[in-house]
């Protein structure tokens, strides 16, 4: 279901949970191209300011484009825009949750603002930004 600007109110929100495995990690690389050592290279990474491999932190970020095109507002939003502040690393076996919560409505353009974050399973925040899409027009 897609909610239509009409359908949405400030401090509605919709949450999604991943654990990062070394496949997602490593399938992010080979579709992004983005081979940096400190996600791929167990000796590379060790000698990182981490002490050990990242998951790409656009991987984490990705789950807020998860909720945007499938839960709020959902089918047919269109993202326009989005700031990130990375906090943490997210680590190979983190659970990331991602929630998005909606701050602001304009109905004369149809736009959306919505609060994004995501934690790891100690409920750190990993990322933290705010998203600027297009509501959907049809539920």
């Amino acid at each position: 279901m897609a909610y239509t600007i009409d359908m949405l109110a400030v401090g509605q929100k919709e949450s999604f949970s991943k654990t990062i495995s070394d496949f997602d990690i490593y399938s992010f690389a080979g579709i992004t191209g983005d081979f940096n050592p400190v996600h791929i290279n167990d000796v590379a990474a060790e000698e990182s300011m981490f002490k050990r491999r990242i998951a790409h932190g656009m991987l984490s970020a990705g789950f807020i484009s998860t909720i945007l095109g499938t839960k709020l507002p959902g089918p047919g939003t269109i993202y326009l825009g989005q700031d990130l502040k990375f906090k943490k690393p997210v680590y190979p076996g983190d659970t990331v949750t991602t929630v998005l919560t909606v701050t602001e409505i304009f109905p004369e353009k149809n736009m959306v603002k919505l609060e994004t974050v995501c934690t790891n399973q100690n409920g750190e925040s990993v990322i933290t930004g705010t998203a600027t899409v297009l509501a959907p027009t049809k539920e």
